[in-house]
């Protein structure tokens, strides 16, 4: 009789290999079925226990059996044969799945387990704390089996089959985490001659502790997960190490308590329905005020590449399920303690900028911009000739008679409203103020930037001074006269001195500038020549009777009275 007859299905050498894989995926199953159901009977001996002697304890072994009962209905499920595999079957894919899907429920077993052995402990109840370690090995081993399934979708199919158990158990003795918390060779060995409480005496000691600083502790922290379970165990483990916790239940609900809340990490779980946690740390990354705010990823699998990706996109670590008590502190310790660098740096270099904004309202005070700069950028030497430029002075009349019998600060505040009024002037028609001597105003335009109407720039301030004056004297009450004297022509400007710099200006056109307003009229303007000409078709002006000027011989000048 034929194979066809019999109804036996043949195996072709195609699919030899995916067959393979199927028959131990359903071992993988029986396997997984067996610790599942020591988890259960002994979670039930455990619930008896506590509604008898310690029923404040009941809801969270309710919540281990309930676990415990989700995952052998998933096993039963996800490796029924008959159900789930195909010829097409995608078992890199399918592994995966099973893998997030049955550590879920092996989480909450282990975190609540762990949660329960530090009260049972402290309770001094040795049998429950015994039925609670064989539950957290049984569950620890689960987590060993459940990671092989990585090797079933990678590996090559020989004809040897792959021996599921033992692949475990080497698994699970290679496992850092175990060892540390729950050897199951060291504790069998140590159960013969020592009584319970002294294996979790030993137990506790080979746990290596880390104490957070206070300060670290008072951080406000966001738990972000769909799994109501996973929510609840993650708040309750970090609030026993006395954080600030607040929880919340999808990616769109974090996003809003995080742009109106002020957290110092966020804890985001990868694997939620709508927005998943890359997309939330996408947003994080990309929003200005939140990219500040560190972002722990957690995920129930431990495959490099989403640990890569995660921390590629800017998270700053990333934490597997179920939670070591130890590293989870030790991580969130180091996170924080890297934002608190980070913001400390972050104010030392606003301090820094705010300083230097300070320096640079200074600078500017003393120097034009354009100087500046050139300062800035390393020039020694800042000489610079201008072939057209025009520069003006004012001075006041009887002003050192008047110093005489005022207070050194009543000048000095009278000086001030006169200057500031003249300042502002100056900004606002695009000139540079030089300097004052004494009760002389110094300024000049063309310089340290050329510009073709220096000349009725400076005569239309000029007119302008004089208005600014009358409108000081009648607001404090005061009686001051102005002289004002402008000239045009080519300059030599530059900056003097090395701890004290100083723009001045040099040259003829200086000294007859200085001449218009020493030899002019009380409450005018006194133009020179060479100005009149390139203002005249703009201001109207009044000739004067020649003057002698020092140095230049007679000259003539006029007199600006105002804009035609």
């Amino acid at each position: 009789m034929s194979a066809g007859e019999r109804g036996d299905s043949v195996i072709s050498e195609d699919n030899e290999p995916a067959f393979k894989q199927e028959i131990e995926l359903v071992d993988m199953g029986h396997d997984l079925l067996t610790p599942t159901s020591s988890i259960i009977a002994y979670t039930e001996m455990l619930l008896e226990f506590t509604n008898q002697h310690h029923k404040d304890f009941s809801d969270d072994v309710n919540r281990m059996l309930t676990a415990g009962e989700q995952l052998s209905n998933l096993i039963t499920q996800l490796f029924s044969k008959k159900d789930n595999f195909q010829e097409d079957i995608d078992f890199e894919s399918f592994s995966s799945n099973i893998r997030h899907d049955l550590r879920t429920p092996i989480n909450a077993i282990i975190g609540y387990g762990e949660m329960l052995f530090e009260d049972f402990e402290e309770e001094g109840c040795p049998d429950a704390c015994g039925h609670l370690q064989r539950i957290l090995t049984s569950a620890r081993r689960l987590l060993t089996l459940i990671s092989d399934l990585s090797y079933l979708s990678k590996k090559t199919v020989t004809s040897k089959p792959l021996d599921i158990k033992a692949l475990s158990i080497e698994k699970l003795e290679k496992t850092a985490e175990f060892k540390v918390q729950y050897d199951i060779q060291v504790l069998n060995k140590k159960s013969a001659n020592n009584s319970t409480s002294n294996l979790l005496n030993n137990r506790q000691q080979e746990v290596v502790s880390i104490d957070l600083d206070e300060d670290i502790r008072q951080a406000p922290l966001l738990v972000v997960d769909d799994k109501e379970t996973n929510r609840d165990l993650l708040t309750r483990r970090l609030e026993r190490q006395g954080f600030t916790v607040e929880v919340a239940e999808n990616g769109i609900q974090a996003l809003e308590m995080l742009k109106s809340g002020n957290f110092e990490l966020v804890l985001l779980d990868i694997i939620m329905p709508e927005m998943d946690g890359y997309q939330v740390l996408e947003e994080i990354r990309a929003d200005k005020k939140l990219s500040r705010i560190p972002v722990i990823m957690i995920s129930a699998l431990d495959e490099i590449d989403s640990v890569v990706h995660c921390i590629e996109m800017g998270a700053q670590d990333y934490l597997q399920k179920p939670f070591n008590q130890v590293i989870l502190n030790a991580k969130i310790s180091a996170t924080l303690e890297r934002k608190r660098l980070r913001d400390r740096e972050h104010e030392f270099l606003k301090k820094i900028q705010k300083e230097q904004e300070k320096s640079e309202k200074l600078l500017l005070n003393i120097l034009p911009q354009p100087i500046a700069e050139r300062l800035k950028k390393g020039e020694h030497t800042i000489a610079d000739s201008f072939p057209e430029a025009t520069v003006l002075f004012s001075d006041l009349v009887g002003f050192t008679e008047l110093s005489a019998g005022i207070s050194a600060s009543e000048l000095v505040k009278k000086l001030n409203q006169i200057f500031s009024a003249f300042d502002q002037l100056t900004k606002k028609h695009g000139l540079e103020k030089i300097k004052t001597i004494g009760d002389a105003y110094m300024l000049v335009a063309g310089v340290p930037t050329p510009r073709p109407d220096h000349a009725k720039a400076v005569a239309s301030l000029a007119l302008d001074m004089l208005k600014a004056l009358k409108e000081v004297n009648e607001k404090y009450d005061n009686s001051f006269r102005i002289r004002v004297g402008i000239h045009s022509g080519p300059v030599v400007a530059g900056v003097i001195g090395k701890h004290k710099f100083n723009y001045d200006l040099w040259g003829d056109t200086v000294n007859i500038a200085s001449r218009m307003e020493s030899q002019g009229v009380p409450d005018k303007i006194q133009v020179s020549e060479v100005t009149y000409q390139l203002i005249k078709d703009k201001f109207r002006c009044e000739p004067r009777e020649p003057i002698e000027v020092k140095g230049k011989g007679i000259m003539t000048t006029y007199l600006l009275k105002g804009l035609l």
